[in-house]
């Protein structure tokens, strides 16, 4: 049981590894979490990452409830807003992350899946925000990114009614990109991460922070954010190398300067 990282070609794999508990996360595994989060944020070598669950039914049921609901905790501990810092709970992660989505996405795993950017799934995949029923919230963002990626009544009915989507439901409503066969799960989510790859790294992160921050941005500040990181990218190693191979026709060798 582990939270597993694997980095290859400039992709890191992530994989919650607790599959006899449909890979839900206590506080080891939270903490362990948090630190693979770190490396793909702080590892230049890697460019993009995916993110799914071991076996075959769960992607994450979310937080273990026998370790957390009914706890003690102490009040100064609800003023540590660092520790332990996760990408659904404010660890700024700009490399794209990509969830292969291989079984029930559920709590804290669908609350972990809103703070993706790409999301694949398969047939059998079960999306769901069922904290009410056991008298808690869905934290770590699930009161707030559901009613940016879902309309209003379908989010409300996931947030309040305890209801679960289906895949079918899921890619209508445009929570995941796609539904494949669970033999092609990660072939396709490492497509989308080669194909990011492919691309200007630093070029890529600016255009992810660029997207997120503009929903607390009016338009003005936005515009002009993006006119200043644009010119920033121009001086670039990589914006040259991208004229170049341009030129050349041949593909562009990339390096993150």
């Amino acid at each position: 049981m582990s939270i597993d990282l694997e980095v290859r070609d400039g992709i890191a794999t992530v994989t919650i590894n607790r599959p006899d508990r449909h890979n839900a996360m206590d506080a080891e595994h939270y903490e362990a979490l948090s630190h693979a989060w770190t490396r793909v944020r702080d590892d230049h070598e890697i460019r993009c990452a995916i993110i799914t669950g071991a076996g075959e039914k769960s992607f994450s049921a979310g937080a273990d409830l026998k370790t957390y609901v009914g706890r003690d905790v102490q009040p100064q501990e609800l003023w540590l807003t660092q520790r332990g810092q996760l990408l659904n709970r404010g660890l700024e992660v700009w490399k794209p992350v990509v969830a292969a989505v291989n079984g029930y996405c559920l709590g804290g795993g669908m609350t972990l899946l809103l703070a993706t950017d790409i999301r694949i799934a398969v047939p059998h995949a079960t999306f769901g925000l069922s904290e009410v029923k056991r008298g808690v919230i869905p934290a770590n963002g699930g009161t707030q990114r559901l009613l940016s990626q879902l309309p209003y009544p379908i989010a409300m009915s996931l947030l309040l009614a305890g209801r679960t989507l289906d895949s079918v439901q899921a890619e209508r409503w445009g929570l995941v990109n796609e539904v494949v066969p669970a033999a092609k799960l990660m072939e396709a989510a490492m497509d989308y991460a080669r194909q990011i790859v492919a691309n200007a790294p630093l070029a890529v992160q600016a255009a992810k922070e660029l997207a997120i921050r503009s929903r607390d941005l009016d338009l003005a500040a936005g515009l002009r954010m993006e006119q200043l990181v644009s010119r920033l990218l121009q001086g670039t190693q990589d914006v040259a190398e991208g004229r170049a191979a341009f030129a050349e026709k041949r593909t562009p060798r990339f390096t993150g300067r």
